[in-house]
């Protein structure tokens, strides 16, 4: 019975060498698309995520409980704050002025509003330091009885007619109708760097934990934030302005341009926390009146924009 010849077997074996080097093409075409739709899906949950949560504080931001009137802080019992940023004594307190914001912090640290204090050396290995600061004040949903209420904590105490900020050591005992207790939030949104990766870009905040401000990693893979602040004309008309084109300190202690905005523009710039062999950005992406790049690197990045109305009092 006659077999292969020689010439059959290195036909047969070169046609086998072309369908297994066809399917690992097509197996390695896959697997990097897979990659690809990976980081694009990466991309798109931080970014959505991060803009969810900067939305969701804005709607509560200069919520005070039941007190319509605009708070003034004279006269106010000012309680102690580790790590406070601004002006200690004053920053926390100055609770009419529902947002404030600082203009384009750069990685050297030279236009930090915060550089003396809460924000100054929360981690030398941040080089991410930089676009704008956030600060949102509030009270929280819900409120707190007294007997429940935690010694360190701060509350603004909050009436149909006043509101007070007193630590929860110095809440006065007896119930008082209409009169209920909210705890002091306030936030202050940068762009630092991911807590287990010194260079991966992340959203962070220094939160009032307590009678502290404490840094807190929101998401992951944000590298690049700008807001814009919507000031209503008496015609209707909004008109925004950058951060540095708003007078007021962010420590007031009475009425700034700060209480005149009724609306805030977000753009973030989320980034993969990997970089993409074979791909290269080489894209300038536009944040507000901010140029951002060209980047020139292997990471893949995009843009979430949006627009928030404040909902709650305004002074």
């Amino acid at each position: 019975m006659a077999g292969f010849t020689i010439i059959e077997m290195m036909i047969s074996i070169a046609i086998g060498l072309l369908v297994v080097a066809a399917l690992t093409g097509v197996l390695v075409s896959n697997s990097q698309s897979s990659k690809t739709n990976e980081r694009t899906s990466e991309l798109q949950s931080n970014g959505r995520y991060a803009l969810d949560q900067l939305k969701r504080e804005l709607h509560h931001a200069g919520y005070r409980g039941y007190t319509p009137v605009a708070p003034e802080s004279v006269g106010w019992t000012t309680p102690t704050i580790t790590n406070e940023c601004g002006v200690a004594g004053s920053f926390a307190k100055n609770f009419r002025q529902r947002v404030w914001g600082g203009n384009d912090i750069n990685g050297d640290n030279s236009d930090n509003p915060f550089s003396g204090n809460c924000i100054s050396g929360v981690s030398v290995s941040r080089t991410y330091r930089q676009g704008d600061v956030l600060v949102i004040r509030r009270a929280a949903g819900t409120p707190t009885l007294t007997v429940d209420a935690n010694a360190n904590t701060i509350y603004l105490r909050s009436s149909y007619s006043s509101i007070n900020m007193l630590q929860g050591s110095a809440l006065p005992a007896a119930v008082t109708a209409g009169t209920e207790n909210f705890a002091l939030q306030v936030y202050v949104y940068y762009i630092g760097s991911a807590d287990n990766n010194s260079a991966i870009p992340a959203l962070r905040r220094i939160a009032l934990v307590g009678n502290a401000m404490i840094d807190e990693m929101m998401v992951s893979g944000i590298e690049q934030m700008q807001f814009e602040y919507g000031i209503t004309n008496t015609d209707g008309t909004t008109q925004y302005f950058t951060a540095n084109n708003i007078s007021g300190s962010h420590s007031a202690t009475g009425a700034t341009d700060w209480d005149k905005v009724s609306s805030v523009r977000i753009w973030l710039l989320a980034r993969n926390s990997q970089a993409e062999n074979g791909y290269n950005n080489t894209n300038t992406y536009t944040l507000s009146n901010r140029l951002y790049g060209p980047v020139n690197d292997s990471f893949r990045r995009q843009v979430f924009t949006t627009v928030v109305q404040l909902r709650n009092f305004r002074n």
